[in-house]
């Protein structure tokens, strides 16, 4: 697999804090990344040494195939950095703005009005052209800043905290767009502590704790990493019921343990810890109702991002 943002033991220290610890992460080719981590992880960090901002205190990383400590001018010509903050710029247009970002990357004056209704468009703030930056909503300013970051064609986008502060809608947008320009071929590497929008779009995730990466991988690999079971709850009317299930069920293919959990609205409830497929779980329901156990609920309980979060971030990997 190509990684096109590659660290080695990369290290980051201020006096005796060590904001990035010994961190390895590898970014494939064309993919959403979703940086996770707790305030204050060292997320910003490690992407202010991938965008050359700050020099790593030991390590190495690569971005586009080129070091970040040997050749920075390289690699900022091959990302897009939007940094977690929008910046003052209190009497410029829209049009202005992105024209001044795109006059700094050396793109021909002739050039830059056709670039720049090109922008406009692809991040809907066409008809905000001629309107003040600082009148724009926090939402839009996020939108522009992107715009901003895609002047020179980069080929890898890291964004810091993209969502961050957005309302729903604001948030759902930026998803989409960053759907979209993954679509047009970019890498994304984005930050987040936002975990519905990372489990939402990212086709890998890097979870970062106390400056070191703690687990990382693709959305797939790390769901059957960190939740290496499937769970089933089984309802039934009372717990004479509950007791014939969990008897029945024991002994079947692929069933790890099975547990009575607390009663729901009068109703008990079996939890089966289950390591095979689907055609599986359908042989455990096919079992139950031959055996002519009534059943109320038959469920897969499904683990989400913030699940997967949890259980890592406190060690407990299984």
């Amino acid at each position: 697999m190509d990684f096109i943002i590659e660290t080695k033991d990369l290290k980051k220290r201020y006096g005796k804090f060590e904001a990035v610890n010994s961190l390895s992460l590898h970014v494939p080719a064309g993919s959403i990344y979703g940086f996770v981590g707790p305030n204050g992880a060292g997320k910003t960090t490690t992407m202010r040494m991938l965008t050359t901002l700050t020099r790593p205190t030991s390590g190495e990383a690569w971005v586009a195939g080129h070091s970040v400590i040997q050749e920075p001018r390289a690699v900022r010509r091959a990302i897009g950095y939007m940094p977690d903050e929008f910046g003052v710029y209190d009497d410029m247009r829209v049009w202005e703005y992105l024209d001044f970002f795109a006059a700094c990357y050396d793109i021909p004056e002739n050039n830059r009005r056709k670039l720049i209704d090109d922008l406009l468009e692809l991040v809907d703030l066409a008809h905000r052209r001629d309107d003040m930056v600082d009148k724009l909503s926090r939402g839009m300013k996020q939108r522009l800043s992107l715009a901003r970051t895609l002047a020179h064609d980069p080929s890898v986008l890291i964004l810091d905290e993209p969502a961050s502060g957005l309302d729903p809608r604001a948030r759902v947008e930026i998803r989409e767009l960053l759907v979209e320009l993954a679509k047009m071929g970019k890498t994304i590497f984005f930050s987040s502590h936002i975990l519905a929008d990372v489990s939402e779009i990212c086709t890998h995730i890097g979870i970062i704790e106390g400056g070191k990466m703690v687990a990382q991988g693709s959305m797939d690999e790390m769901r059957a990493q960190l939740m290496p079971h499937r769970e089933i709850i089984v309802t039934v009317r009372d717990q004479e019921t509950a007791e014939r299930v969990k008897t029945l069920v024991a002994t079947l293919p692929g069933v790890l343990d099975v547990q009575f959990l607390e009663p729901k609205s009068g109703r008990s409830r079996v939890r089966i810890d289950f390591t095979g497929d689907d055609e599986g779980i359908a042989a455990i329901n096919q079992a139950l109702t031959g055996a002519q156990i009534a059943i109320l609920g038959f469920t897969e309980e499904t683990k989400d991002l913030e699940a997967m979060f949890m259980r890592v971030t406190k060690g407990i990997v299984t």
